[in-house]
């Protein structure tokens, strides 16, 4: 047998304490670095883990608030909140989410846009937060349901706040409507600074006052503090901040007398906007055709999309603000008025009328064969004689008229408190220089400006400016900025703030000559063009009937019966009553609906009886076929 020597076996002897030496040692170090790594973090970084673990087991689950209810001047309700039962999922308590949606789909109806919709929620949700998979459940649903709820842990019905514009299309382009965030309104909440506000909430405002006073109207977000377990899963709640609803607004609109202005329109496109003088409240914005806010609330359906943006009638454009048209002869009162304010006529100054008036080689007819005869201002008014205004517009120059029509607010905007206004065109020299980039396009013709007389030419101004004219002339030169919005009230104290009446300038017209122009436009109604529309009116009023062209006849004669819909001219008509102490202004316009006197009066007298008489019609306003004789064209 081998044996091992002593010597060979004490060397084994040290090499086996030193290993046990090293492992040891290695031991001690894993066991300090460990004590180490434990002191610092319970010592050094108590707080902060500790704040980290509290944070992780409480999460704060946001509440959104109510939105602020808005009515009309008379306390009519235009868009309000209401409860409606929801079927909602809280993804953290459900095993098989999908398993679980396909089963409810057998007791409720739940298509591919709802999963759609709820497959965006859960993305952006925390999966403790009960999210919905189908809204406004019907009682037979909700009844369903509550019989099955054993089946589907996780799975509640609640009750949740919806939108709803109770008239339907009424005052729709006024109003506006709410719809889902997006990215684009994510974006814009973000730099305001108002993300925190918005967490929970789904819709804002996208139009009309639903978007300009959207501060006001959604309110302050609460908060619920929710302690979680380590797997995300409610445990129990721990406090609860309520969320402030938001402001009411109350509206200067009469929302009755936006429904008659709506339906006198009848199936014609148009626009009317009707202002009280003395403060610039609208009292009705309308917008023909119009269209169903209740459609976007929850998501517009691709098919009425479709059916609305594709429309060749364009119902989702706001005809009173965006719309730009020529004035035609609505321009002739301010004409007249700008002619006595430059001292470039007189009230009883009168030419003789031939039926036209040549300039440069280019003859401009009246619309009257063989002219009015001796015309004053009075007549040219009544009758609206064009040769008139050819002639006054040659002698006041292109550069006087701008100047005296810019403060009146036309060619800028009104500062309406919605958003959509089109600034439309005061033409100018140096307007034109700014429009056209070619040297041979951008130079003035005295020609242009006999054409601007008549309120034609490059002439193009939206309905409301027009309306805030008149409303200054009826006002005596002070002119205001129009509004919708009469007060807001504070949903917590009850407070209202008014909205005051903003004067945007007291224009430096003299008394005589304004007096001149309302009683020329008071004729109109009595014996002039506006006459068949206002027989036997209970009151008295003024106005001026319009009729722009959309296109050149090249000298023909206008026969409406012979050209396409879209080509007719179109129809204006303005308005103040009563003419001793206007409480109403207007301006009608009826696309292409031929004659002011024919279309747009007819609209305009249906208005004003109903606000100063009360009297209702039981349809739309009748098309005046003889009217056309004594019209303007």
């Amino acid at each position: 047998m081998r044996t091992t020597s002593p010597a060979h076996q004490d060397g084994d002897l040290q090499r086996f304490r030193f290993r046990v030496l090293c492992a040891a040692g290695v031991v001690v170090l894993a066991f300090g670095a460990l004590i180490g790594r434990f002191a610092f973090l319970q010592v050094v970084q108590h707080e902060y883990y500790s704040t980290r673990a509290e944070d992780n087991r409480i999460s704060l689950v946001p509440i959104p608030p109510d939105r602020g209810v808005i009515t009309d001047r008379n306390g009519i309700v235009l868009a309000r909140n209401y409860s409606a039962f929801t079927l909602e999922i809280t993804p953290s308590k459900v095993d098989d989410l999908d398993a679980t949606i396909e089963k409810l789909g057998e007791l409720v109806e739940i298509q591919p846009k709802d999963k759609r919709r709820f497959r965006k929620l859960l993305e952006e949700s925390r999966s403790f937060e009960s999210l919905p998979i189908r809204s406004r459940l019907s009682d037979e649903e909700v009844a369903r349901v509550a019989a099955n709820r054993f089946r589907f842990p996780g799975v509640e019905v609640k009750a949740r706040l919806f939108r709803q514009y109770p008239l339907g299309p009424v005052a729709a382009h006024a109003i506006g409507y709410i719809n889902r965030i997006n990215r684009t309104d994510l974006e814009a909440i973000e730099e305001k600074g108002e993300s925190a506000n918005y967490k929970g909430s789904e819709h804002i405002g996208k139009t009309g006052l639903e978007k300009s006073y959207e501060f006001h109207l959604h309110g302050q977000t609460g908060y619920e503090k929710v302690e979680i377990d380590a797997g995300g899963r409610a445990v129990r709640n721990l406090s609860r901040t309520p969320p402030t609803p938001g402001n009411n607004l109350t509206l200067t609109l009469d929302i009755k007398l936006q429904e008659i202005a709506e339906k006198a329109f009848g199936e014609r496109r148009g626009a009317l906007v009707a202002i009280e003088p003395s403060t610039g409240g609208i009292l009705a914005l309308v917008s023909t055709p119009t269209f169903d806010p209740n459609l976007f609330v929850d998501g517009i359906r691709s098919e009425d999309w479709d059916q609305l943006n594709n429309s060749p009638n364009r119902p989702m454009v706001n005809r009173a603000l965006n719309g730009a048209y020529p004035p035609g002869s609505t321009f002739k009162p301010f004409m007249a008025l700008a002619a006595l304010e430059t001292g470039k006529r007189t009230p009883a100054q009168a030419i003789a009328d031939p039926g036209s008036f040549t300039f440069g080689g280019h003859t401009f007819r009246d619309d009257k064969k063989g002219g009015h005869g001796m015309v004053d201002m009075y007549k040219s008014i009544v009758e609206s004689c064009d040769t008139y205004y050819y002639m006054l517009a040659n002698d006041m120059g292109i550069d006087s008229i701008a100047r005296f029509m810019a403060p009146i607010g036309f060619g800028s905007k009104t500062g309406i408190d919605i958003d959509g206004e089109s600034v439309g065109v005061l033409p100018s020299p140096e307007w034109k220089k700014r429009r056209f980039r070619k040297p041979e396009q951008q130079k003035w013709f005295g020609g242009e400006t006999i054409s601007i007389g008549i309120g034609q030419g490059y002439n193009a101004y939206t309905p409301i400016q027009l309306a805030q004219a008149m409303a200054a002339l009826a006002n005596d030169g002070v002119l205001y900025r129009p509004h919708l919005v009469r007060h807001i009230t504070d949903s917590r104290s009850g407070e209202k703030t008014l909205i005051e009446p903003e004067p945007l300038r007291v224009l430096p017209w003299k008394k005589q000559n304004i007096e001149t122009i309302k009683r020329a436009m008071v004729g109109v109604n009595k014996e002039g063009t506006g006459a068949r529309a206002f027989a036997g009116a209970e009151y008295v009023s003024g106005g001026k009937t319009g009729t722009a062209q959309v296109f050149s006849l090249k000298g023909a004669e206008y026969k409406a019966h012979k050209i396409k819909e879209e080509l007719r001219d179109h129809a204006l008509f303005i308005a103040f009553a009563p003419a001793e102490q206007p409480k109403i202004a207007l301006a009608v316009l009826v696309e292409n609906g031929g004659f002011g006197s024919q279309s747009a009066a007819p609209i305009a007298r249906m208005v004003l009886d109903y606000y100063l008489l009360g009297k209702s019609p039981l349809g739309a306003a009748k098309e005046d076929e003889a009217a056309v004789e004594s019209d303007e064209h």
